[in-house]
């Protein structure tokens, strides 16, 4: 809750709602309703099940991971929510979330507003799909906060310094061209992304800025100044929230979400025969 705050979340937007999802008890009651109404095989097929799974072996994963997805769906579902902003990750469970409730209208009415497809969430957030920053170290694989190694990612705790040298040790080419070229230069590419995003400008700008560049070690510390100069700033807003005005939206959040989230798991209980 603080890391949103010192993003720039306004807390006292009243169309803002920041809660616990635990403190909703909503989303875990739909994911049992839910699930069944919801495919085995349809979830063996999720990407992220299939990666982990077949990285620590099906002994090693949990039956919460399998049913994320529906988790997700009921995340989403309880609030009525049209536009979802997600990760080029996330597309998959976004689908899988209107198929869902596309399923369960067909069978009992209007119970839920399905969101739009892929597509149009693209559209009306501005992008052609879904971002994903990749691994500085491997950038054929997400940026992800499970990495073992911490190497390859940027967290938003790292000294300013340390994700200098992070940057400065990014795997590269052997093209010594400054090219936004996702299938010939992943790792410059994902450097272009990170620059653009930090400086609010779209890659496309930034690759015509850095055109004709060939010392990459000239071009990572472009980035990685950028990368510096946002950490410092915001780590020093993260040491001005104010614990108490957090909690307050928490907790005001949380009440007038358990009041929305009952209503349509109220609506779901009766349609299935769980409520008169």
């Amino acid at each position: 809750a603080h890391i949103y705050v010192a993003a720039g979340l306004p807390l006292d937007n009243s169309s803002i709602h920041l809660y616990r999802q635990s403190y909703v008890p909503a989303h875990s009651e739909l994911t049992v309703l839910l699930n069944n109404f919801t495919g085995f095989g349809e979830m063996a097929r999720m990407t992220q099940f299939k990666d982990k799974s077949a990285k620590l072996g099906d002994g090693q994963i949990s039956v919460g991971l399998f049913d994320y997805p529906v988790l997700m769906a009921s995340d989403i579902l309880l609030y009525n929510a049209s536009y979802v902003p997600v990760g080029d990750d996330q597309t998959q469970h976004l689908e899988i979330t209107r198929d869902i409730a596309e399923r369960m209208n067909k069978r009992f009415g209007d119970l839920f507003v399905v969101p739009e497809p892929v597509a149009k969430q693209h559209e009306f957030f501005g992008k052609d799909q879904g971002l994903r920053i990749k691994d500085l170290v491997d950038p054929s694989k997400k940026m992800s906060k499970s990495d073992e190694t911490g190497k390859g990612v940027i967290f938003l705790n790292d000294d300013p310094e340390a994700a200098r040298k992070k940057i400065m040790s990014a795997t590269t080419d052997d093209l010594a061209s400054v090219n936004y070229d996702k299938e010939h230069q992943p790792g410059i590419t994902n450097l272009i992304d990170i620059l653009a995003l930090l400086r609010k400008s779209t890659p496309q700008e930034v690759s015509i800025e850095l055109k004709g560049m060939t010392s990459y070690g000239d071009f990572k510390k472009i980035v990685a100044d950028e990368v510096v100069t946002f950490l410092t700033d915001f780590q020093q807003k993260l040491t001005t929230v104010n614990d108490l005005e957090v909690l307050a939206k928490l907790e005001s959040s949380e009440h007038a979400m358990n009041e929305v989230a009952n209503e349509t798991l109220l609506r779901v209980q009766k349609a299935v025969g769980l409520r008169k």
